[in-house]
């Protein structure tokens, strides 16, 4: 476990060293990226986590999922009971407020929930990963635990920048692997 917690803060520590341009830039790409894949294009639902400090800018990538026509929700969390609660966005900049861990997250009172069954395609967070598709989270478990609810046939796609791929990353043996990472510069799906 400890392995975990040193690796999280080394990559943390290196993310942060990124720039808010050089985010903007690195996260339009891996937007490009997302938009051509056939899971994204082809789902009907679509469910993104809402970066904060220095992950992948995801607040663009729900703008141009609204404005596209799909069902664009984001998790509001529940910190009892670590579990997510999938919430649709009509307008990034009304539907959001700060909720726990200073996350920002679905207003309660006006965001409708759904079940977890219509996600056709999850983009999860993270903060390493490596070549074989496995993933470090925040330690917390909510998206460990959310996944066992999606549909089988729905797609688990992590948004990372580069240097938070490693060759190996440790594993617990609840640990998920997902279907596939995007990066700045490629698509892990093999």
């Amino acid at each position: 476990m400890n392995e975990k917690k040193e690796l999280r803060k080394r990559i943390i520590k290196l993310r942060d060293q990124l720039t808010s341009p050089e985010i903007k830039e690195k996260s339009s790409l891996i937007a490009e990226n997302l938009y051509r894949l056939p899971a994204y294009q082809k789902a009907k639902a679509v469910m993104f986590f809402i970066s904060f400090g220095s992950e992948v800018d995801t607040m663009p990538m729900l703008e141009e999922t609204i404005k596209r026509g799909k069902l664009a929700l984001a998790p509001r969390t529940v910190p009892e009971s670590r579990e997510l609660i999938p919430s649709q966005i009509l307008d990034c900049t009304n539907d959001l407020v700060t909720g726990a861990y200073d996350i920002p997250e679905p207003r309660q009172e006006t965001c409708s929930p759904y079940q977890p069954e219509v996600i056709d395609l999850l983009i999860v967070p993270g903060v390493a990963f490596d070549n074989q598709k496995m993933r470090i989270g925040y330690g917390g478990g909510y998206y460990d635990r959310f996944i066992s609810y999606l549909k089988p046939q729905a797609s688990l796609v992590a948004l990372a920048f580069e240097l938070q791929i490693l060759p190996e990353i440790p594993v617990d043996r609840w640990d998920r692997r997902v279907d596939m990472i995007i990066t700045e510069k490629r698509i892990i799906n093999s």
